[in-house]
């Protein structure tokens, strides 16, 4: 009977996923698996045996060494990478204090951190864009603190100001954006950490340190790279966060080639194969995560 009536509560869920995710992915890979007519409107071919892997195959060639878009992905793997470590260095010894030290404060820091997501993603980038106009006051305080300087003598940043096809300004954007989902995602794995197994390894002769690197960190695999999956995935189909912060194609990503080419053009077709490519590319993300998540339990239940 507890069977029947978590089914009978999961199918409202399932019925909307089908509806609004998987019949919208199934429009994609028709497209993309599609053909076009002489005035290059693309035609979806709904019945699997008519799909044609003609786009999907030149997609492919473009996102390989030498393609059309070989630079953007490029640049995609990039500005994720470095935006995720930035996460991790910023969220980790937030989520650990928070988790581990905060004691009567802890309700208060999770209120803190649940506030970003009150406001529209967008309209947090949007007042950075006000922030870092060239009147605006981050401009300002950044030129003061010569931050901008810095960046242009490690060659980190080129001259146009820090909306005007920054590197630095999308990847920070990235981190601004997805860092309380990588802190929230953290805390919930540190927090399920038996205190008392840290407190016997620091029984043991071990130091606070070493107690953290032996013990905590192992502990907290599954839930950072939970956290790196959570922010990794949408990060790599973001394309508002370039075009609102940069706008300009040296920051040009993946993202933005699917939305351009999903928009308007030619190359609808091409855009939705991109899109498929994309899509199997996370899901073995994502298989690679669940595969470590049940490693973890299996390994949690033999103990």
């Amino acid at each position: 009977m507890r069977s029947r009536l978590w089914t009978l509560l999961a199918v409202p869920g399932l019925g909307w996923l089908v509806l609004f995710f998987g019949v919208g992915f199934y429009a994609i890979v028709s497209v993309g698996l599609g053909n076009v007519t002489t005035l290059y409107e693309p035609v979806p071919h709904w019945n699997p045996i008519d799909w044609n892997v003609g786009y999907l195959w030149q997609a492919l060639g473009d996102v390989l060494p030498g393609g059309d878009t070989w630079d953007d992905v490029v640049r995609t793997l990039v500005y994720v990478t470095v935006a995720v470590v930035l996460s991790l260095a910023i969220g980790y010894p937030v989520a650990w204090f928070a988790a581990r030290h905060a004691g009567r404060w802890k309700a208060p820091l999770l209120v803190l951190l649940v506030l970003p997501f009150w406001i529209s993603y967008l309209m947090r980038m949007f007042a950075w864009t006000n922030l870092l106009d060239s009147d605006g006051y981050a401009t300002k305080l950044l030129d003061a603190l010569s931050i901008d300087s810095a960046l242009r003598a490690l060659g980190l940043m080129e001259p146009g100001g820090w909306l005007g096809g920054q590197h630095v300004t999308v990847i920070l954007a990235l981190v601004y954006g997805y860092v309380p989902y990588c802190v929230l995602a953290l805390f919930a794995a540190l927090d399920r950490i038996d205190q008392r197994l840290i407190e016997a390894a620091r029984d043991l002769g071990a130091s606070p340190a070493s107690a953290f690197v032996r013990v905590a960190l192992p502990l907290s695999r599954a839930g950072t790279i939970g956290a790196i999956v959570l922010i990794a995935l949408p990060m790599f189909g973001d394309y508002y966060t370039p075009d609102l912060m940069s706008g300009s194609p040296r920051t040009s990503t993946l993202g933005n080639v699917i939305n351009g080419a999903l928009q308007g053009g030619p190359n609808k077709p091409v855009g939705a194969a991109l899109t498929v490519l994309l899509a199997i590319f996370l899901l073995a993300l994502l298989v690679y995560y669940l595969r470590i998540l049940r490693a973890e339990q299996r390994q949690a239940v033999r103990l």
